[in-house]
């Protein structure tokens, strides 16, 4: 009889593997793109995630700051994997119980949000939240390629993470030359 675990929908997608080790959510945190939340495993398209989305953290215990992540395990190209992972956006010092929307609210932005645009194969794109040990406590990378969620988080001693989501994105038809069947 299969464990609740291997029907979890993080490790179907080989996101606990590629890019996490198993944890237990304990933060609510919702990503939406627009109108559109990211469900696990849901599909979107580049042209619905140009702009970052709106991310919203759980929790109630203001003196609780966060760091989130979002890298692609699968650049350039699923079958060839080689940048993995590409960092594309990281926002630390996120207060709990609130929107990161970017008005200048809540959250520091350290690595602008760069839109998906895979050109082979789909893609998944991994949010990861941590919980921080204090404010101003995680700096900025100084690259995009072959960024590592695990090493990071040792580095800043950040621990398992908190929540994690994904969606799944590949490129549209009819952008960027002819298709091939």
């Amino acid at each position: 009889m299969p464990r609740d675990r291997d029907r979890e929908p993080l490790v179907v997608g080989r996101v606990i593997g590629d890019v996490l080790d198993p944890f237990t959510k304990s933060i609510s945190m919702r990503v939406t793109f627009g109108n559109r939340e990211v469900a696990n495993g849901c599909e979107l398209k580049p042209s619905q995630v140009v702009n970052q989305p709106r991310v919203d953290v759980g929790g109630n215990d203001l003196r609780t700051f966060y760091t989130l992540v979002m890298v692609d395990p699968d650049a350039p190209s699923p079958s060839d994997p080689n940048l993995r992972e590409y960092l594309h956006w990281l926002v630390t010092d996120i207060p709990a119980t609130t929107g990161v929307n970017f008005d200048g609210i809540a959250g520091q932005e350290v690595v602008c949000y760069e839109s998906p645009r895979p050109t082979m194969g789909i893609h998944r794109f991994v949010f990861v939240l941590f919980r921080q040990l204090g404010r101003q406590t995680v700096y900025a990378p100084g690259w995009r390629q072959n960024f590592n969620t695990r090493d990071f988080a040792e580095l800043y001693n950040l621990g398992l993470p908190v929540a994690a989501v994904y969606f799944n994105c590949q490129r549209e038809s009819g952008s960027g030359g002819p298709r091939r069947q």
